[in-house]
Formats: C-alpha cells, structure tokens, sequence
C-alpha cells in the first residue's frame, strides 16, 4: 500500500555533494579575512538533485542520518570474521551417529 498524502514514516537520507563555491571548506575568502560561505550556509554540503542549500534543520538531520550510517558499516566492518577454524570446532551432525566430521 502506498502512501498517498501526509507525512513520510521515515525520513530518507538525501543525496548531498559538496558546495561549489567553498568547496567543502565552510568558507570563502575575502579580501582581509575569511567569510562564511552563503551558498551553503557556511555547512559544506549541497543538495545534490537541486544545487540549493539545505535548511540548517534538514541539513542536521542528513548529517546525523549519514553519520548513523556510517557508524553501522564501520561497526559491521571491524566485526571479526569467522575463518574455517571456527566452523571446524563446531558440531556439523555428519558424521557416524550425529558426530561432528571434519573431513580428515
């Protein structure tokens, strides 16, 4: 069943790209000092689909849902991986009587 008004049950993490002007950078230089970039509110970070910046609220929310995200894959990724030691200690019920066989 697709949602056909109201609001979205969860928000989506949007495409984001860095800033053109400040390229990444939050700022741009002046003549004597640095300035804030108004192209992207001085975040970095652009809407990838339209060019524009993000409100600062949008924007804080797909930061933290893009850090999420990465925090769940770097936590995955440094999750030890079982080798073939840790299949051959289990019990596989294939040999004689539900014994464990190894193949030797």
């Amino acid at each position: 069943m697709k949602k056909s008004h109201g609001p979205a049950f969860r928000r989506e993490i949007k495409p984001l790209m860095e800033c053109g002007i400040c390229r990444g950078a939050t700022v741009v230089s002046g003549v004597f000092h640095q300035l804030d970039c108004t192209a992207c509110n001085a975040s970095g970070w652009i809407c990838a689909e339209t060019g524009d910046a993000l409100p600062l609220d949008v924007l804080v929310q797909q930061l933290s849902l893009r850090l999420r995200s990465t925090n769940a894959e770097l936590s995955r990724a440094r999750q030890p991986i079982g080798g073939a030691h840790e299949q051959y200690e289990q019990n596989n019920r294939r040999g004689a009587g539900g014994t464990n066989y190894t193949g030797d």
